[in-house]
Order: structure tokens, then C-alpha cells, then sequence
């Protein structure tokens, strides 16, 4: 056996085959959520799909090589042949095949995995409204009125409905192993459905570059295994400040690797008022529940006077 001559290639196989498979563990190829799995799938049944076509003509372009090689004098010479029926039925069929199939499972999949497409289920979803900052994620639930930095909970096999914004540059929201990833954008809401199969802690960050803190922009994901133990973390956040128009200017100020925050109570409508600072709209009066008057003086005591840049 050839490990057995060289024991030390199968040590380094060993180590590259574990080494690979360990930096599956904590990303989207380790899914603990329903979309997350339905997404791995999807990435894996593309990839064969593809893979039917490169790994044949990588075969083949080898097999060609060797075969007609200035060497082999055996190989048939044939230079005024032109067409063959066979080869381009092969060329031809076999591509639009995969391509149709590949065809239906991006129209199905981009349907069933629709980021703005709640999810099914007996249980009451939580909403989380997110606000991208620099270098931080604040976190508001609305229906419980408290706020958090850097770290969301909420019970296992509950759909958990994100309504997402940015008040600084560009951002991307993302919990690899819970699925999806979606932009968050200064005075746009954008919105995502996701659920956690199992109990866990998941890490959460930034996909987009927005600066010198961004590698710092992380949070935790926190899937709690009973109602009662979200009903602890929701206390645990009930013991801090109150997040109002002032304490959100003091977190509205650039910090690289903020730490975990909680507020007890926070401002209504808080979330649509730093949309409303951008772009003022009937829509977003209508979903906050506030007059286009009270969301614009909202709104106006949540400006501050953007930093100057240092010569």
C-alpha cells in the first residue's frame, strides 16, 4: 500500500481532511436553522450540478493530452475532419439539461427562500427591529420594548422576523448558520425571516465593509431551549438603561469592539424615526404607529452633526 510506504502522506491528508472540515463547523456548511439547511442544500445540489460538466471536460482535456501527444505515433490523424453528429449532440444536450434543472431549482428556491417570505409555524413569531451602526448592532424588540448591543436571544423553533436599517454606511446582516444574509441600508428597511432548530449560541456579523472598525462588528445569536429561559435573558435586559434620544447619541458614536449593551426601556417608535432622519414617508408613519408630525420630531432629535473629518 502506498500510505504505508509513506506514512507521512496519509498525516498530511489527515490533517488537510480535518482541517477542512473543521472550518465547516460555525458557518453556513453547519446550518442550525431551517433556512440555513434548505440553503446548504441548495448550495450543494448547484455544485454537483456544475460539477457534471467541469469534471468531465477536466477528464477529458487530460485524456486528449496524452492520448495525441507528439509521441504516440498510433494516434489517428485525421486533419480535414470537421463534424461529428455524436459530439455535438453531447456538447449540446447535456448542457441545456443541467441548465434546465438548474433553471427550476433557482426559480423554486428563490420562492421558498425569499428573505420577506415569513416562515410557517403554530408559534408567535419574535420581532427584532436592527439598526446597523458604527461598529455595532443595536437590537430593539418592540413588542417587549427593550433594547440590546451586540447580542439577541430568543426561544428555539421560533420564527424570528428581522426588519432591518442602517444609520451609517452600508452594512450586511448575517448569521451563517441560521441563513441568510441581507443588506442593511441608511433610510431603507429591508427585511428577513429566520428560525433556530436547536438551542446555541451563534455568531452573527457584518458581511460588508463599512471601515476601520468593521472586522469588530460581531454579535451573538442566543437560541435559548425554553420559553423560560428567554423569559430570564428578557429580565437580565430589563436591569439596564433606558435608551432614549440621548443615550442613542452617545451610541450613535463610532466604538470598535463594542461590548454588550441592554436597555431596560426605549424610546417608541425609535427604530422608524432613524429611518424618518433620510427619507420621510407615508409608509413608515403608517407602520410605526406615530403622525407625520410626532415621526419627524422624532426623528430630528435622533440628528447629530456628522463627525468632521481630521486633516
Amino acid at each position: 500500500m502506498i500510505f504505508r510506504k509513506y506514512p507521512r502522506l496519509l498525516r498530511g491528508l489527515s490533517l488537510t481532511a480535518a482541517a477542512l472540515l473543521t472550518g465547516c463547523q460555525g458557518g453556513i456548511l453547519d446550518p442550525k436553522g431551517q433556512v440555513g439547511a434548505d440553503e446548504k442544500s441548495l448550495i450543494i445540489t448547484a455544485t454537483v450540478l456544475m460539477l457534471l460538466v467541469v469534471v468531465p471536460v477536466i477528464l477529458m482535456t487530460l485524456a486528449f493530452a496524452w492520448k495525441y501527444r507528439a509521441s504516440n505515433e498510433n494516434a489517428t490523424y485525421t486533419p480535414k475532419w470537421s463534424h461529428s453528429n455524436k459530439i455535438e449532440a453531447v456538447v449540446w444536450i447535456i448542457p441545456i439539461i443541467i441548465v434546465s434543472c438548474l433553471a427550476v431549482i433557482t426559480w423554486n428556491s428563490t420562492h421558498k427562500l425569499d428573505p420577506y417570505r415569513p416562515l410557517d409555524s403554530d408559534k408567535k413569531p419574535i420581532n427584532i427591529q436592527v439598526v446597523a451602526l458604527d461598529w455595532k448592532w443595536l437590537f430593539i424588540y418592540p413588542d417587549l420594548n427593550i433594547a440590546t448591543v451586540n447580542e439577541i436571544a430568543f426561544p428555539a423553533n421560533t420564527p424570528v422576523n428581522f426588519k432591518i436599517t442602517s444609520d451609517a454606511a452600508m452594512n450586511s446582516f448575517f448569521i451563517p448558520q441560521l441563513g441568510g444574509q441581507i443588506y442593511a441600508m441608511a433610510g431603507m428597511q429591508t427585511k428577513l425571516h429566520l428560525i433556530a432548530n436547536e438551542p446555541g449560541s451563534f455568531d452573527g456579523m457584518s458581511s460588508n465593509y463599512s471601515g476601520g472598525g468593521f472586522t469588530g462588528m460581531k454579535f451573538k445569536a442566543i437560541a435559548t431551549a425554553t420559553p423560560a429561559e428567554f423569559d430570564a435573558w428578557v429580565k437580565k435586559a430589563r436591569e439596564g438603561k433606558t435608551l432614549d434620544a440621548g443615550a442613542y447619541q452617545q451610541l450613535l458614536k463610532r466604538s470598535e469592539n463594542n461590548p454588550v449593551q441592554y436597555y431596560a426601556s426605549v424610546t417608541p417608535s425609535l427604530f422608524y424615526g432613524v429611518l424618518n432622519k433620510y427619507v420621510a414617508s407615508h409608509q413608515t408613519a403608517m407602520e410605526s404607529g406615530l403622525g407625520s408630525v410626532q415621526l419627524a420630531s422624532l426623528a430630528k432629535s435622533l440628528c447629530i452633526t456628522p463627525p468632521v473629518a481630521k486633516e
